[in-house]
């Protein structure tokens, strides 16, 4: 793909999206050269989701990019993201959130993070369900956690032609954020992400309340492995 169609593809997405909805533009198996045609274009926002490759970029990429972490995190891998990751998507532990807690005190920062929800009915998903996850905010250890903030939530649809599921899933997540923030962050204007929707059903996301779309094939093309 060349660089005017990162451009043209970046600024067509862009376009679809509503006033308040952040774009990650999601750029694992990406080289460099596509992730700095995006930022000429303005876009500051990126996902990664392999420890290493995240790594070398932040290395050699402008300063100013937000990395957001999306895919599962182990919880050994954290302490080499700790120093400089602005949001961790998939937090699908109380493990996982101690230790991202532990981590980020070490560099005395504030790390966000989004609570993943398993919703989709693929065994293979990650995430907390939506029983599982008020359960965790019920119990309130998290509440002690003084390094990371709850910024919200995060999903992945089932990977579905059936429109009408989808809708459905995300749908689901959209309400049960609305219960967890009027119950334990009424108070926090920080707990306001919805991340769900990817290059396949954004659309569908952005009917469905999402405020941060994950977005990378529809971007960069295929990816390069």
């Amino acid at each position: 793909m060349c660089m005017y169609d990162v451009a043209r593809n970046l600024h067509e997405v862009l376009g679809k999206l509503p006033d308040g909805v952040k774009l990650v533009a999601i750029s694992k198996f990406h080289p460099n050269e596509y992730i700095e045609a995006a930022y000429r274009e303005g876009q500051r926002v990126f996902g990664e989701s392999q420890e290493q490759e995240l790594s070398r970029k932040v290395e050699s990429l402008p300063k100013d990019i937000e990395w957001h972490f999306i895919g599962h995190l182990q919880t050994n891998k954290v302490k080499y993201i700790a120093p400089y990751i602005s949001m961790i998507e998939a937090v699908d532990s109380l493990k996982l959130l101690k230790e991202i807690n532990r981590q980020a005190a070490k560099h005395d920062r504030i790390i966000n993070v989004l609570l993943e929800l398993h919703i989709a009915e693929e065994e293979s998903k990650y995430g907390f369900t939506p029983d599982a996850c008020r359960q965790l905010l019920e119990d309130g250890e998290w509440r002690s956690l003084a390094n990371v903030h709850i910024s919200g939530l995060m999903m992945m649809a089932s990977n579905v032609d059936d429109n009408g599921q989808i809708r459905k899933e995300m749908s689901l997540a959209a309400d049960l954020f609305d219960e967890l923030k009027a119950k334990y962050f009424a108070d926090d204007p920080g707990f306001k992400e919805r991340s769900w929707g990817m290059s396949h059903d954004y659309d569908i996301a952005l009917e469905c309340r999402s405020t941060m779309v994950r977005v990378g094939t529809t971007i960069f093309g295929p990816r390069v492995y």
